[in-house]
């Protein structure tokens, strides 16, 4: 029993010799220096290679380390698996495989896919999430006038931009209790339900705190910079029963560390164990884009089968209606399409720009059943360009 580490690197020549000084050095260090008794106490503590494989120009190799190594955390976990290692930029840590007894101190999602679609109704769609886009320095006023509009368009969820912390302007108690009016005066209107996740900031030791009176006021989901605060620090925020809320894992700061750690394992696998409810990701479709094979790794690796609830996939950035064929083609339906400008730089307003994305949907799945004005004029704007 031990935990699986699988790395990469760019080579194929002498990749045994490696991997078994990787384990060597990870754990132990010199140990074959030591005296006999000294390496026989040792032994218990020493990684070993599980295999190795490669291509034409990589390999990779799997190492397992004992679980009396670490404590259950992540920073343990990942210091053991990479941390000095990391500074060696000619090797990548693909994936960690926990095993069961430890896989168990993590709480995974407390929603997941189906909690999230349970609180919204919506069970045969992807789901559709904007933005709040150009309100760092604007008021609370503007702010509550953008939601209305969002969700006027028929928005399942709305998120904070991650760079709008707590703020003068637009305080975020204040932004989660104009929420909750919001939401509940559409509820009342439309018979839909819309969650509007606030970012969650401050100092890490008053987050909780943070988290249970932006609740309290209102807010629906939170918004969570995972990469800037810590996996450790989201795990806790999961496991709190007061924190009932469903999290957004944001991949700020992420990029930081796509070099070294396959985005597979950085936005899939370690923010579902860490108790994430949807995971956000650059799309392989805009500028910023993941690469297209990584992002059906995140599809996956949300979603297999586990003794963690499924988690939702979020591509991001660059997104506008005419991908929506896209974006099902390559995640399904259990997926929410997040867009920003595609929804308000729609030339008729972000209303618009809102139903555009729920016609282009319905199109995609044959559930046409109305006008598609919208959509059209979507995409002369933005498949002409």
């Amino acid at each position: 029993m031990g935990i699986i580490a699988t790395y990469e690197i760019n080579r194929t020549d002498r990749v045994a010799d490696l991997a078994a000084k990787i384990a060597l050095e990870l754990t132990v260090g010199t140990w074959t220096d030591l005296p006999h008794l000294e390496q026989a106490q040792l032994q218990a503590y020493r990684a070993e290679v599980v295999s190795t494989s490669h291509t034409e120009t990589t390999s990779r190799f799997k190492i397992r380390y004992p679980l009396h190594n670490v404590s259950a955390d992540f920073s343990s976990i990942l210091t053991t698996t990479f941390g000095k290692l990391s500074l060696d930029d000619s090797v990548r840590l693909v994936d960690l495989d926990l095993p069961e007894a430890l896989r168990d101190t993590f709480p995974g999602a407390k929603f997941g896919t189906e909690g999230v679609r349970q609180l919204l109704g919506v069970y045969d769609r992807p789901l559709v999430m904007s933005i709040f886009k150009g309100v760092i320095g604007r008021d609370l006023t503007f702010l509550e006038a953008q939601l209305r509009d969002q969700l006027d368009g028929g928005i399942d969820i709305v998120k904070d931009d991650e760079i709008l912390y707590d703020n003068p302007l637009t305080p975020s108690l204040e932004r989660a209790q104009i929420g909750r009016t919001v939401l509940d005066e559409h509820y009342e209107a439309t018979g839909k339900r819309a969650l509007y996740a606030v970012t969650l900031s401050g100092p890490v030791f008053t987050l909780r705190d943070q988290a249970l009176r932006l609740i309290d006021a209102g807010a629906t989901a939170l918004l969570f910079n995972v990469y800037t605060y810590g996996l450790d620090t989201l795990r806790e925020l999961a496991k709190d029963p007061d924190v009932n809320v469903p999290i957004l894992a944001h991949p700020a700061f992420a990029g930081a560390l796509t070099g070294s750690i396959s985005h597979a394992l950085l936005l899939g696998k370690l923010p579902r164990l860490a108790g994430a409810d949807l995971t956000l990701f650059p799309s392989p479709y805009g500028s910023l884009a993941t690469p297209r094979d990584e992002a059906l790794l995140i599809r996956d690796v949300s979603a297999e089968p586990s003794e963690r609830k499924a988690i939702l996939p979020v591509p991001s950035a660059g997104i506008h209606p005419g991908l929506v064929p896209d974006i099902i083609r390559d995640f399904g339906t259990d997926v929410v399409i997040n867009a920003g400008g595609g929804i308000h730089g729609h030339p008729d307003g972000a209303a618009a720009g809102a139903r555009a994305f729920k016609q282009a949907i319905a199109h995609v799945l044959g559930q046409r059943d109305g006008q598609t004005t919208e959509l059209e004029t979507a995409l002369k704007a933005w498949t002409t360009r």
